[in-house]
């Protein structure tokens, strides 16, 4: 092996150690963000808002969709033990942040300039919100009323409690329930990492 090449593999061991170490604080980031979930206004008790996506995000366009994605998972499979679902809302929250932060470090990663970043948590934000709206209808809800025997009359009650009552049945649960708040979740977290990306970037790509 010649200098250059022992040089090289320095290098490289070097970068994958920073990937790690940075991949690894942004994961425990997220995982402390999700466990610190909240009720929203008009939104029913089982749908829980967090601000784990702020971590995913920032680690998608500091270090590509792929790293992103796997700061998504790794904050899932950390939530089940807390999981009040049968561990499928965090399946379906893992599908619905791949879309977001995938979408986004997708679109980001082609030209990283302030105005692409910003069309790319848009589109993410779109994404995310079409991608929980159809994962709900045929899935999600269907499960828990179907295999879980929880009705979809209960669910509606739950929505009244908590003062929308907009919704009658399925449709209008996606309507003016999933769709609000994912919209509401993709515009918070795009908000917030742009304050942030700026600052916290040459951190990231250290």
């Amino acid at each position: 092996m010649t200098e250059n090449d022992l040089n090289l593999t320095v290098s490289k061991n070097r970068a994958r150690i920073r990937w790690i170490a940075k991949t690894g604080i942004l994961s425990a980031v997220a995982i402390a963000l999700m466990y610190l979930e909240m009720s929203l206004p008009l939104m029913p008790a089982f749908l829980k808002f967090d601000f784990s996506e702020i971590a995913v995000l920032l680690g998608s366009f500091a270090m590509g969709p792929l790293t992103g994605i796997l700061i998504e998972l790794i904050k899932n499979l950390a939530h089940l033990p807390a999981s009040g679902t049968m561990y499928v809302g965090e399946l379906a929250n893992f599908v619905v942040g791949v879309l977001f932060v995938g979408t986004a470090g997708w679109i980001y990663q082609r030209h990283k300039t302030r105005s692409r970043a910003y069309l790319a948590m848009a589109a993410g934000t779109l994404a995310m919100t079409v991608g929980a709206s159809l994962i709900n209808y045929f899935l999600m809800i269907p499960f828990y009323v179907s295999a879980m025997g929880f009705p979809m009359e209960a669910i509606i009650n739950m929505t009244h409690k908590a003062g929308n009552l907009m919704v009658s049945d399925l449709k209008s649960l996606i309507l003016w329930v999933f769709v609000p708040f994912n919209l509401f979740k993709g515009i918070i977290v795009s908000f917030i990492v742009g304050l942030v990306y700026k600052r916290v970037s040459p951190l990231l790509h250290r």
